[in-house]
């Protein structure tokens, strides 16, 4: 659909973020205090549609930040003015603050979108460019909302129900308010009795081990491997480099039962040991094909020039190539760190004993009706939140090392 003017762009703007952001905010405003909002989309729209208006009445060059505010003010006078004064279909003597807050980041939000979205866009008539670029900032932000809605909105229900109690929980399960009345030893008792009786400290140090190890060793095969195929001259070295990822055509799943009957044959099942070897079977292909990409584009020359200075082949790779693919290291590192880390089919059927359990194993093992749902739910933000902050760190590394090597040069 093409958009003809700056006015029905602002129209349909409007509309979109008024109704969308109502929404968003009203669900918050449930979840946060745990009273049902009835959020009225209509009305939204019809605010949005006006501070879209007022906003792009003026030029482009004159919406300034004084004309971006009278266009929020817009939306929150119109919102009130066709609610009557309960933009949440709640009466404003429910839970005030928390309703003006709601209310803020709901006309803050309608407010950066629309301007981000009518940005440069005249009131009169546009273009063919000047409407696509309306529809693409659009699509763009209604993405971004929503993949931050479908990444937070769990995590914040994880969190919270981790640190109710089982009979606030019972009470009222839509409420995931957080009451700092009961005092820092109450809010996380999940977390101390998680610790102290369903041993997941244990869990956590195994975890660690097992991702660890499944990293150097995964490391140690496909650096070598990764370099013979990018450096090296051999035959059936283009087959090798093109099949290396075949291994992922196989679900999981047909794989666990014959090595379920080859591991207990060999005794193997019930150990870490039986990890350490499958956990690098599944990672090293794609370590191994990350890597050669990397090494193809760092330059031959420097290479040959330490083979000149006479260094070995094996003082190449170490002196030269890996300090080079350092950021290629990283990112395949954390890469495999995060698949060891959450793996979970392999860890299920492969361990039973409990003092072996690994995060994934053992969350599962709390999800049965004797244990309480919060100590289920502190268990996943335990097992979440150490490799959420790893990938934050380590997230320039990645891009780095995934981009690194797609071209040469």
């Amino acid at each position: 659909m093409s958009i003809r003017t700056g006015y029905a762009a602002a129209i349909l703007i409007g509309a979109l973020w008024g109704a969308l952001f109502i929404v968003v905010t009203g669900v918050l405003f449930t979840l946060v205090t745990g009273t049902v909002s009835a959020p009225p989309a209509g009305a939204a729209a019809l605010a949005g549609i006006v501070g879209a208006l007022v906003l792009v009445t003026a030029k482009a060059e004159n919406r300034t930040r004084t004309r971006k505010l009278i266009a929020g003010l817009a939306v929150l006078l119109t919102l009130g003015l066709f609610t009557f004064m309960s933009p949440f279909g709640l009466p404003l003597d429910r839970n005030p603050l928390w309703q003006l807050f709601a209310l803020v980041l709901f006309v803050a939000s309608v407010a950066f979108a629309s301007e981000r979205c009518l940005a440069d866009i005249p009131r009169g008539p546009i273009n063919r460019y000047q409407s696509e670029l309306v529809f693409i900032r659009a699509t763009k932000g209604i993405g971004f909302a929503v993949f931050t809605i479908i990444v937070a909105l769990p995590f914040y229900v994880m969190v919270m129900t981790s640190l109710k109690s089982q009979q606030a929980l019972l009470a009222n399960p839509l409420d995931l308010s957080i009451d700092l009345s009961q005092g820092v030893d109450s809010l996380f008792r999940s977390y101390v009795e998680l610790f102290t009786q369903f041993n997941f400290g244990r869990y956590l140090l195994v975890s660690a081990i097992v991702s660890v190890g499944t990293v150097l060793i995964t490391l140690s095969f496909s650096v070598p491997g990764a370099y013979a195929v990018s450096r090296l001259r051999f035959k059936g070295r283009d087959f090798l480099a093109r099949s290396v990822l075949l291994i992922y055509m196989v679900p999981a799943i047909v794989l666990v039962i014959p090595l379920y009957a080859v591991f207990s044959q060999l005794g193997l099942r019930n150990s870490l040991t039986g990890l350490l070897i499958v956990y690098p079977a599944t990672t090293i292909p794609v370590a191994l094909y990350m890597l050669q990409g990397y090494f193809r584009g760092l330059p031959a020359e420097l290479e040959e020039a330490g083979l000149m200075d006479g260094l070995t082949r094996l003082g190449v790779i170490l002196k030269i190539t890996l300090p080079l693919s350092l950021p290629a290291l990283a990112s395949v590192s954390l890469y495999v760190f995060m698949i060891a880390w959450n793996e979970f089919l392999f860890a299920y059927m492969f361990l039973d004993d409990p003092a072996i359990f690994t995060l994934s194993r053992g969350i599962v093992s709390l999800n049965s009706s004797e244990v309480p749902r919060q100590h289920l739910m502190a268990g996943a933000v335990v097992a979440t939140v150490p490799v959420l902050v790893i990938f934050l760190w380590f997230e320039r590394f990645l891009v780095q090392g995934l981009t690194a090597g797609s071209v040469k040069g």
